[in-house]
């Protein structure tokens, strides 16, 4: 069954963006637990956690997934730094459990003054040592793949396979696969050649079932532009054409999608984008 629904605010409380998702059509939905350009993180109180659940059951709203802070970086030589980030991931990770979200999707990291082998090490160590803070916890990890602006590391299928095979505990790490990252790391989505190459590399590299999410973006930027710039479904290098590829192929279209796209009313319609893009997506889908 297709899964399909957007990032949402959680101003005014968690429940808030189920509330917002469904309003806008979606199946599921993506959050923050906290301010994603802060360290600190006021308490999750039991109200919460039913407001937020209740409005999951009432809704029908399914597979809720967070998204872990911007200032987290893992791969960071800075030793502050990385630890910061270390103590930050086992909060985000908490946060989920005490939510019932299953999954906290994160960007790998940047090396910045070291290198690709020494970044994709620290990334792995930071993760066991999350893992070793948290030994019960239910929450998994979902390395999300970058554009490869600058030092980030994960715009290559290869790095976050990497980084999975370097961690004590793979089996508590996944993926979240970004379709505009993707293509401005070099990945096409269309024609039907690359298409192919880009699933092949994914099936080769991290595994059907390893990817648990994916971001369903167009690219403002062209196919290896290595920048990060997302677009309205079709509205960009990716187009009508890479998303019917990625709708319509019997291994994505079971993967929960959540957009990441603008928040803002289309001029055309007159309409929200999220209402807009996901009535796309179910077009090209197959699914009116």
């Amino acid at each position: 069954m297709l899964t399909i629904g957007a990032h949402m605010s959680i101003a005014g409380g968690y429940y808030k963006a189920v509330e917002a998702a469904a309003e806008a059509g979606c199946d599921c939905v993506q959050l923050f637990t906290k301010n994603n350009n802060q360290w600190r993180a006021k308490p999750i109180t039991d109200d919460d956690v039913d407001r937020f659940q209740n409005a999951l059951k009432t809704l029908r709203i399914r597979a809720p997934l967070s998204h872990a802070s911007y200032l987290i970086n893992l791969a960071s030589p800075d030793r502050p730094l990385w630890d910061k980030s270390i103590d930050s991931m086992v909060v985000e990770l908490e946060r989920a459990e005490r939510l019932g979200i299953p999954y906290v999707v994160v960007h790998p990291g940047a090396y910045t003054t070291t290198s690709e082998a020494r970044g994709l090490r620290k990334i792995a160590w930071a993760i066991d040592r999350v893992h070793r803070r948290l030994p019960h916890c239910r929450a998994q990890i979902l390395l999300e793949n970058t554009a490869g602006q600058g030092t980030t590391l994960g715009w290559k299928f290869e790095q976050l396979a990497r980084i999975i095979e370097l961690c004590r505990h793979p089996e508590r790490v996944g993926v979240c696969v970004d379709t505009c990252h993707a293509l401005a790391a070099g990945y096409g989505w269309s024609p039907p050649s690359q298409f192919d190459t880009t699933l092949e590399a994914l099936e080769t590299h991290i595994g059907w079932n390893r990817i648990r999410a994916l971001h369903v973006n167009d690219s403002m930027k062209p196919r290896g532009s290595r920048v990060d710039r997302h677009a309205h479904i079709g509205h960009g290098q990716i187009g009508e054409s890479g998303f019917r590829n990625i709708m319509r192929n019997a291994h994505l279209r079971k993967i929960p999608m959540y957009l990441e796209t603008p928040k803002s009313t289309d001029p055309g319609t007159g309409q929200p984008w999220d209402v807009v893009n996901l009535a796309t997506l179910r077009r090209l889908a197959g699914e009116e």
